[in-house]
C-alpha cells in the first residue's frame, strides 16, 4: 500500500534528494517547512545552499501541476513549526486512506509524533551501523614459523580471504603474545607487506602505538588517495596527518602544497562576522591546527625545515590553512589535503569535497564520530563514518580507527571517563 511521507525541514536541508527517496509514495511538505526554507536560504553555508536548491526543485515541480496547501487541525499550538508539521501528518492520518509516516532528523519531534500515535522515522538513507564501523585492522593468531617467514621474506599470504584493501594485520604467535608482526594487505598483489615507516620518524613525530603505525603507513603511501582516520581526542589523528603532509610536500615534493582545512559552522556563525584580517578571523576555528604545527616545529628533534617555522612555509605557499567554506567550487590538483573535524560534515558535503580533488591529490579526513556539533547528523550518519564504510573495498582508499590516546595520561583519562 502506498504511504504518505511528511518531510520535516531538517530532512530537506540534510539531503536535497530526499524529495525523490521514497519510491512511488506520496511526499507531503508542510507549508511551514517552505517558510523555514525561506529563513535558511540566505545562509552562506551548506544548509543555505540546500535550502535554495530545494526551493528551485519545488518550483520546477509546479510545472507538473499545482502544489496544494494542507489543512492544519486546531488542536496544536500553531506558533511552533514542529507542531504545524505534526498537524499536517495528523490530518492526513485522520482523513486519508493510507498509512502516514513523519520523516525527521529531529529526535524530539519523533518523540512528539509517537506520543500522538503517529509513525515517525529518522531519514537513514546514508546511515552506517556505527557499532560495526570498519576498524581498519585485524588481529590473527598464527604459528611462530609464519611470523618468522614474514620477517625473512617481507611478504606473506594473507591469513584470511576477506581482508579489505590496505587493511592492517597484527600477527600474534599462538601462546606467545610478545612475538608479533605488523603488516598491511596489498590487494593488487594479494599478499601482506611491511608498513614501510621511516625509522627516524616523520618531522620528529614517531608513531607511539600499533594504530598510529598503521595510520602513518596509509598517510605516507602515495597510492592511497583517500585516508580516513577516526578516533577520540588525543589519539594523534591530526598530528600524524600534518607530519605526513609536510614530508610529502616540503621534503619529497610529491605534492605542491599541504592544504589543511576544517568546517567553521560549529561556532554558530560564518567567518565574515568576526573582526580583523583573514588570519585573525581564522584563529578561533583553526587554532587546533596551529597547535599541532607548533608541536611539530617546536619539538626537541631538529629537522631541516624547522629552523624556518611553519609561517615561512605559509608565505612560500607550501602550507595553506583555511576554513572549509573556501574549498567549494575549487579544483584542487597536486595537493595533500587534510580535512579536520570531518565528523561534522554530512555525506553530501564529504562527497562535494572529495569530488574537488584534481590529478595527484591526496585527501585525509580526520575526526571523532562520537563528538558531533552538527545538529542534523549523528555518529552513524556523519560524512566520516559514511566514507569509511562505503569506500572500504576500494584499492585507492584506506581507513584506520585509533582508540589509544597519546596526548597525555590526563587527556586519556578524561576521554575515557568523562
Amino acid at each position: 500500500m502506498k504511504k504518505y511521507f511528511v518531510l520535516d525541514t531538517n530532512v530537506l536541508l540534510h539531503d536535497v534528494n530526499s524529495l525523490f527517496a521514497f519510491g512511488d509514495n506520496d511526499i507531503v511538505i508542510p507549508m511551514v517547512a517552505i517558510e523555514e526554507l525561506d529563513r535558511f536560504k540566505k545562509d552562506l553555508n551548506e544548509i543555505g545552499r540546500n535550502a535554495r536548491q530545494v526551493s528551485r526543485l519545488l518550483d520546477k515541480l509546479r510545472a507538473q501541476g499545482p502544489l496544494y496547501k494542507g489543512i492544519l487541525p486546531s488542536e496544536l499550538i500553531f506558533n511552533k513549526a514542529d507542531n504545524q508539521i505534526l498537524s499536517v501528518a495528523m490530518e492526513l492520518k485522520e482523513t486519508g486512506d493510507r498509512p502516514v509516516c513523519l520523516v525527521t532528523k529531529d529526535t524530539n519531534l519523533r518523540i512528539k509524533a509517537d506520543s500522538l500515535g503517529l509513525t515517525a522515522k529518522d531519514y537513514e538513507s546514508d546511515k552506517v551501523e556505527i557499532s560495526e564501523l570498519y576498524q581498519g585492522f585485524r588481529t590473527f593468531q598464527v604459528s611462530k614459523d609464519i611470523i618468522d617467514s614474514y620477517y625473512a621474506d617481507a611478504s606473506l599470504k594473507p591469513p584470511a580471504n576477506d581482508l579489505h584493501p590496505h587493511e592492517g594485520v597484527i600477527l600474534v604467535e599462538e601462546g606467545n603474545p610478545k612475538h608479533t608482526a605488523l603488516a598491511r594487505f596489498d590487494k593488487d598483489k594479494g599478499i601482506l607487506v611491511p608498513l614501510n615507516i621511516p625509522k627516524d620518524g616523520v618531522w620528529g613525530i614517531h608513531p607511539k602505538n600499533v594504530e598510529q603505525r598503521f595510520a602513518m603507513s596509509l598517510l605516507l603511501d602515495d597510492s592511497v588517495k583517500l585516508v580516513s582516520l577516526a578516533g577520540k581526542a588525543g589519539t594523534g589523528k591530526t598530528l600524524l596527518a600534518i607530519a605526513a603532509g609536510l614530508k610529502k610536500t616540503a621534503d619529497e615534493e610529491v605534492f605542491i602544497r599541504l592544504l589543511v582545512s576544517r568546517p567553521i559552522f560549529p561556532l554558530g556563525k560564518d567567518i565574515g562576522y568576526l573582526p580583523g584580517e583573514l588570519e585573525e578571523k581564522l584563529t578561533p576555528w583553526m587554532q587546533p591546527i596551529f597547535d599541532n604545527l607548533e608541536l611539530i616545529f617546536g619539538g626537541e628533534r631538529k629537522h631541516k625545515g624547522k629552523q624556518h617555522g611553519y609561517r615561512e612555509l605559509m608565505t612560500q605557499g607550501i602550507l595553506q590553512i583555511e576554513p572549509l567554506t573556501y574549498i567549494r567550487g575549487r579544483s584542487i590538483p597536486n595537493q595533500y589535503m587534510i580535512v579536520d573535524e570531518a565528523q561534522n560534515l554530512t555525506p553530501h558535503e564529504i562527497k562535494t569535497i572529495i569530488t574537488r580533488a584534481g590529478d595527484n591529490t591526496k585527501i585525509v579526513l580526520t575526526g571523532d564520530p562520537y563528538q558531533i556539533d552538527n545538529p542534523y547528523i549523528d555518529s552513524s550518519s556523519n560524512g566520516l563514518s559514511y566514507v569509511a564504510e562505503r569506500l572500504k573495498n576500494e584499492t585507492i582508499t584506506g581507513h584506520m580507527t585509533l582508540s589509544k590516546g597519546e596526548r597525555s595520561e590526563l587527556a586519556e583519562t578524561a576521554a575515557n571517563l568523562l
